[in-house]
């Protein structure tokens, strides 16, 4: 039996002091001390075996958070685990309070290609973190070989042209990663948001934020313009997660998909539910009323739509905590999960091929609500979004 642990964490603006990321936004080294010291805290706090990072600006502002949650979690680890002199130094508390640092190595960092490096107008990347390292090199997808034409139809039957996708907003970052006797693919993906996308003139201006001059159908426009590029931007993930299952690879995704497990593009990225019973449905080549398909065809629909699914992990859990709220998001009043974890059947317990299965799942979020913070006194130096963690054990070879 392994146990491993597997996180997501959008630290938000993670970039060096005096550096201008977004327009008249940055960081005194005052406040780039807090905000590492805190980020450090809450990477020592989660202590998971591998780590997906969003909004990173640039490494070494992160290789010196990980430097600090690992002096911090030495630190801890001299005070509380008793040396071997001690007769009760093999107590499973003690395995469960002590911390493994993540030294130099197991890191990659994915830049963002639509980052220019131009002050006030940066793009953020993102990365994965792992103690267990990389099988292989990571892979990232972001500008892409084919572009994705999304064709349509007019419902008269007419071609109403196509939208046309040649680069993801943020890069997809691909690693497989050796845990036990298994090797795992993980995605970490930050997907676009949902704030408008507008129209600029050559000036770079766009009259839809102009709130002087309110537009109310300009900006709808520009937040569908928004979230069709995240469903796209969710098929190219999706397409893939698919190449990976088809080839038999267990997969977690993980990240910040800005929207909930309901949302479209989060359906598009764990794929369909599938039909309870595809007998009473009519067939796709129905010639009369009564063309179902047959019970053995059922059963190979059952199958192809089950083998590429992925399950939420927050999902999981609220099903056998009998809880019924997590949140990783608090704006105006209004609660959300939009940073997911994703488990495919290889993990799903009702799998009974299953490689292993989720214990608990962890949501670091108070921090978002209850304005506490020692180390990170206003939001701007905290993260915008609670870290989620879930909890894995993997059966070994000799329990199959």
């Amino acid at each position: 039996m392994t146990n491993f642990t597997i996180a997501s964490f959008n630290v938000k603006n993670l970039i060096g002091p005096d550096q201008e990321y977004y327009t008249f936004q940055s960081y005194t080294p005052e406040e780039h001390a807090w905000k590492e010291d805190w980020t450090a805290s809450q990477l020592f706090s989660m202590d998971a075996d591998i780590v997906g990072f969003q909004e990173i600006f640039d490494e070494p502002s992160l290789r010196a958070v990980i430097a600090e949650a690992d002096r911090i979690g030495e630190e801890s680890n001299e005070a509380v685990i008793p040396d071997k002199s001690k007769r009760y130094h093999r107590k499973a508390i003690f395995r469960k309070l002590g911390y493994t640092p993540y030294g130099d190595g197991g890191l990659f960092v994915a830049p963002n290609v639509n980052d220019t490096g131009e002050p006030g107008h940066r793009r953020p990347g993102v990365a994965i973190l792992s103690r267990y390292g990389f099988a292989e090199p990571p892979e990232i997808i972001q500008d892409l070989d084919t572009p994705v034409e999304i064709p349509f139809q007019g419902l008269d039957g007419d071609d109403s042209g196509a939208f046309v996708l040649r680069r993801t907003s943020r890069p997809i970052l691909k690693a497989r990663i050796p845990v036990g006797d298994q090797v795992i693919t993980v995605f970490n993906c930050h997907l676009k948001s949902k704030l408008g996308e507008f129209p600029r003139d050559a000036d770079g201006n766009a009259s839809e934020a102009d709130l002087t001059n309110y537009d109310p159908l300009g900006r709808a426009m520009g937040a569908m313009r928004a979230a069709l590029r995240r469903m796209a931007e969710a098929w190219v993930l999706r397409r893939a997660i698919v190449e990976e299952l088809n080839q038999g690879r267990p997969v977690m995704v993980l990240g910040d998909f800005n929207d909930g497990e309901h949302a479209v593009s989060s359906e598009i990225i764990s794929g369909e539910v599938p039909f309870r019973n595809y007998s009473w449905m009519l067939r796709h080549d129905a010639k009369h009323a009564n063309d179902r398909y047959k019970r053995a065809e059922n059963d190979a629909i059952q199958q192809a739509v089950t083998s590429v699914r992925l399950t939420s992990a927050e999902a999981l859990f609220t099903r056998k905590s009998l809880r019924d709220m997590v949140y990783t998001t608090a704006f105006g009043g209004v609660y959300e999960s939009i940073d997911q974890i994703y488990l495919s059947q290889h993990f799903h317990p009702d799998n009974p091929d299953r490689l292993g299965e989720m214990e608990y799942f962890s949501v670091l979020n108070d921090h978002l609500t209850d304005g506490s913070h020692a180390e990170a006194p206003y939001n701007k130096l905290a993260s915008d979004h609670g870290q989620i963690m879930a909890h894995m054990r993997l059966k070994t070879e000799d329990q199959d």
